[in-house]
C-alpha cells in the first residue's frame, strides 16, 4: 500500500470530496430538470389557490414547481397562479413556474402539449378575454403573438418579472 505523509494525503482527499459531490450535485440537477415539466391536466384536477376544477373553465393555466415539494401545483388560470406565486410566503420557493402559449391554443380548452416556461413568456393583462375566475392574464410565448393579441382583445404587455401582486 501506498503511504503518503498527510500533508499530502489532504488535498487528495479535498479533491475526491470535490468530484464526488459534483456528481452527486449533477445527478440531482439532471432528475429536477426531468421532473419539473408540466404536467397533463386531468378532468378531476382541483386549482391549488380555488379549488375549481381546472378543466371546466376558459382559458391559459398555470403549473408551478415549488422547493422543497415534489408535486406540482396545478391552476385554473394564470391569474390564480400569479396570486399563489407572487405571495410573498410562497414567492421565494418557485422553482419552476408554466402557462400555456396562447397563441397556438383554442381559448376555450387549451391542451397539455402547449405549455411554456412562464419566467420567459409573454403576458397581457387587462384584455376583454375571460378566464376561470373573470379577468386572467393571457400567456404567449412570443412578443409578437402577445402584441397581436392586445391589439384585437386589449390589454397591456408584462413580462413575467414585471407582475406584482398589486397588478394582478
Amino acid at each position: 500500500m501506498l503511504k503518503l505523509p498527510y500533508s499530502r494525503m489532504l488535498p487528495v482527499l479535498f479533491v475526491l470530496l470535490a468530484i464526488f459531490g459534483l456528481t452527486g450535485c449533477n445527478e440531482e440537477a439532471k432528475e429536477k430538470v426531468m421532473a419539473q415539466q408540466a404536467m397533463a391536466l386531468e378532468s378531476g384536477d382541483e386549482c391549488h389557490l380555488c379549488g375549481m376544477l381546472i378543466t371546466r373553465f376558459p382559458g391559459p393555466k398555470g403549473q408551478v414547481f415549488e422547493r422543497g415539494i415534489k408535486q406540482n401545483m396545478k391552476f385554473c388560470s394564470t391569474r390564480d397562479m400569479f396570486a399563489y406565486a407572487l405571495d410573498p410566503e410562497h414567492k421565494h420557493n418557485i422553482q419552476s413556474v408554466f402557462v400555456h402559449d396562447m397563441a397556438v391554443n383554442p381559448w376555450e380548452k387549451p391542451t397539455d402539449e402547449t405549455y411554456i416556461d412562464g419566467r420567459k413568456a409573454w403576458f397581457v393583462i387587462g384584455s376583454s378575454k375571460k378566464g376561470a375566475m373573470g379577468p386572467t392574464l393571457a400567456s404567449f410565448k412570443t412578443q409578437e403573438d402577445a402584441e397581436a393579441f392586445a391589439k384585437e382583445f386589449g390589454g397591456e404587455l408584462k413580462r413575467f418579472d414585471e407582475l406584482t401582486l398589486d397588478i394582478i
